[in-house]
């Protein structure tokens, strides 16, 4: 079982990483796309997730629910940029405004994560979903998560291909956080 789950893991994580590049590529950060989740390949990170591998979701989740924590995510979060909970400092008020290339990598990322673990059962719909999933909701700065907020409520309304661009996303950008 574990060598299944080791090959298992390491062809989503290929997966989700080409899809990350293809979308980082359409809005004109392919080098965020191409250095995106290398962390995933470090032994705390990579053997967490082998050992708690699902295929439908993140093991991040099963290794909670069956330990209290998860040492990948806690790696995992500190080392990427493109994370909401790499910007936030509990000892600090005020939470900094992702970086325009972090805040699309971000978007990126959800999208592509969205649709992997999704499969064939891939709608418009499912990334707002997900941003929208109870629990999961994170306090990040408030111009930050407008923009991927209304980067999702326009895939759902008019599909992925109208927001994968540099254009879209250097407007959209400019248009919520005023940069």
């Amino acid at each position: 079982m574990l060598i299944k789950n080791f090959f298992s893991h390491l062809l989503l994580v290929l997966k989700h990483k080409h899809r990350v590049f293809i979308n980082c590529t359409k809005c004109g950060i392919p080098l965020r796309g191409l250095l995106h989740d290398l962390s995933k390949f470090s032994p705390v990170e990579f053997l967490e997730s082998v050992k708690y591998y699902q295929g439908d979701r993140s093991p991040i989740g099963a290794c909670r629910r069956a330990t209290g924590k998860s040492d990948a995510w806690l790696h995992h979060k500190g080392r990427n940029k493109h994370h909401i909970e790499y910007w936030l400092d509990p000892e600090c008020s005020v939470t900094p405004m992702m970086p325009y290339k972090y805040a699309v990598e971000c978007a990126c990322d959800k999208l592509a994560a969205t649709r992997i673990y999704a499969g064939g059962e891939y709608e418009w719909n499912l990334p707002l979903l997900h941003w929208h999933k109870p629990g999961d909701k994170v306090n990040g700065n408030p111009k930050t998560m407008a923009f991927l907020e209304e980067v999702f409520i326009d895939v759902e309304k008019h599909g992925e291909s109208y927001v994968l661009s540099k254009t879209y996303m250097k407007n959209k950008f400019r248009e919520v956080c005023g940069e």
